[in-house]
């Protein structure tokens, strides 16, 4: 696969707004009308990750110790969640605090189904151009999740805003997944703010117009927790 492309984004911020009070009716027009004038950019689409993990759930527990430098690894490809998946793309999410960024580079497609054995798609990993910063032999799936993604962005182009709603969660492992072990949760909200660290100086005053908090929101963490919460308080 070394003719693939690895793709490197530079660090940005990203602030993220969990939302449970308004509907997504309600933060669309609080986006719509605000005086940094947003506007839609892209049609709405369904985006969907695999998550990996460690076998003792390293990524999870930096994230929800608070530990400034963190990592997620994730396999995103958009439309329909089953079924031959094609233009996958492999991830690397780096935080750095409030900074974060990425390095990706397209993987072959794939099925998937109840049939489909996830070791297999490791395996593949461990052969990508990125494989020497991480070891994807130490990685399990942990995580399936979906939701439906609006993307807008400000009049002076700097600042960009996704919000996530539907939000799917799928149990998953290497072998055996019957996808029948899920959490649906259709009444929230996730607000991003995204933007580069030049513009910083100037977020507080896109974010102080909005009637709600920033807040840690991880849909990792969440999925976990909603999916494995027996588990994680034994």
């Amino acid at each position: 696969m070394s003719e693939r492309k690895i793709t490197h984004s530079d660090y940005r911020y990203e602030r993220k707004f969990f939302i449970s009070s308004l509907s997504k009716f309600d933060v669309e027009q609080i986006v719509k009308y605000h005086p940094a004038i947003f506007s839609e950019i892209f049609y709405t689409r369904k985006v969907n990750n695999i998550y990996f993990d460690t076998y003792n759930l390293k990524n999870y527990i930096d994230n929800v110790n608070g530990n400034t430098e963190r990592i997620k690894v994730r396999i995103r490809w958009y439309g329909d969640m089953f079924g031959y998946i094609k233009k996958p793309v492999l991830e690397l999410k780096i935080k750095r605090g409030l900074l974060g960024k990425k390095i990706s580079t397209p993987i072959n497609s794939f099925t998937l189904d109840d049939k489909t054995s996830i070791q297999t798609i490791i395996q593949h990993l461990a052969d990508s151009d990125i494989s020497n910063l991480v070891d994807f032999q130490s990685l399990m799936p942990t995580l399936l999740n979906q939701y439906s993604r609006n993307y807008y962005l400000s009049s002076n182009g700097k600042y960009r805003i996704t919000l996530d709603t539907v939000l799917k969660y799928y149990a998953i492992n290497a072998y055996d997944n019957t996808f029948l072990d899920h959490n649906t949760d259709s009444d929230s909200v996730i607000l991003e703010l995204k933007y580069d660290k030049e513009s910083d100086s100037s977020s507080d005053i896109i974010s102080n117009y909005f009637p709600f908090r920033m807040t840690k929101s991880s849909k990792y963490v969440t999925g976990i927790e909603t999916l494995y919460a027996d588990v994680l308080h034994q």
